[in-house]
C-alpha cells in the first residue's frame, strides 16, 4: 500500500556503558518502523545520539506526518542529549519561521490566544517511553511521588513544544517496571495495536 506519508522516529537514548545500552529503545522503534513500512509510510529516523544537522531534523519534521520520541525517562526527563536537540531544532524552525511564527498573540488580535502561532498543523506527535516506575505510580493520589498526576501531565514539557508549533499530540505509550515486575514482551506486542488505534490507521 502506497499512501506518499511519512513519519519521523526520533530515538533519545543515551549509552551508559555496563548499565544501559539502548537495547529496548531500539526494539520499540524497529516495532513502530516495521508498522508503518506495512502500512505504506516512509520512514524517516533519528538516532541522536549519532549526530543530527540541524537543518536535515528542521526539513524531517516539515516533511514527516508523524512524529514519534522514542525515549528512557531518566531522572524524571528525556536524556539530555534531546533537549539539546529541542533547543537547536525548534530555534532554527523559528528562526526560519518554518515551525512558527512568533507565539501567536497579535497588537491587531487581542484575543489570539498564547501558543496559537505555530505552522505544523495537521502533524501528529507522540511519545513512547520505558520506564523503571510502575504504572501504578500514575493516576492515584495516594502515590507520594506523582500525587495523582497522569502520564501525560508528566510529559507537558515534551508535548509542549510541539503544540506549541501547532501539532496535535496523541496519547502516549508506556513501557513501566522495566527492571522489575515489567511485561516487556507483551508492551512490545500491544505497541502496533496502540500505534493503529491513536492514529486510526
Amino acid at each position: 500500500m502506497e499512501n506518499n506519508k511519512k513519519v519521523l522516529l526520533i530515538n533519545t537514548h543515551l549509552t551508559y556503558a555496563g548499565w544501559t545500552e539502548g537495547t529496548l529503545n531500539s526494539s520499540f522503534i524497529q516495532k513502530a518502523k516495521d508498522f508503518f513500512e506495512a502500512k505504506g509510510f516512509e520512514v524517516l529516523e533519528t538516532k541522536i545520539e549519532n549526530g543530527y544537522t540541524v537543518d536535515e531534523e528542521v526539513k524531517k519534521h516539515m516533511e514527516a506526518d508523524i512524529v514519534i520520541l522514542q525515549m528512557p525517562v531518566n531522572w524524571f526527563g528525556a536524556p539530555w542529549i534531546y533537549k539539546k536537540y529541542v533547543d537547536e531544532v525548534f530555534n532554527s524552525g523559528l528562526v526560519s519561521k518554518s515551525f512558527l511564527t512568533g507565539d501567536g498573540r497579535t497588537p491587531e488580535d487581542p484575543a489570539k490566544q498564547y501558543g496559537t502561532g505555530g505552522l505544523l498543523q495537521g502533524k501528529k506527535f507522540m511519545i513512547c517511553a520505558t520506564w523503571n516506575a510502575p504504572a501504578e505510580a500514575f493516576d492515584n493520589p495516594e502515590q507520594k511521588l506523582f500525587e495523582g498526576k497522569s502520564t501525560a501531565e508528566f510529559f507537558l514539557s515534551i508535548t509542549s513544544n510541539y503544540r506549541f508549533c501547532g501539532a496535535e499530540t496523541l496519547s502516549d505509550y508506556n513501557c513501566f517496571d522495566i527492571y522489575k515486575e515489567g511485561d516487556i514482551t507483551n508492551d512490545l506486542n500491544n505497541y502496533p495495536s496502540h500505534l493503529e488505534k491513536v492514529l486510526n490507521l
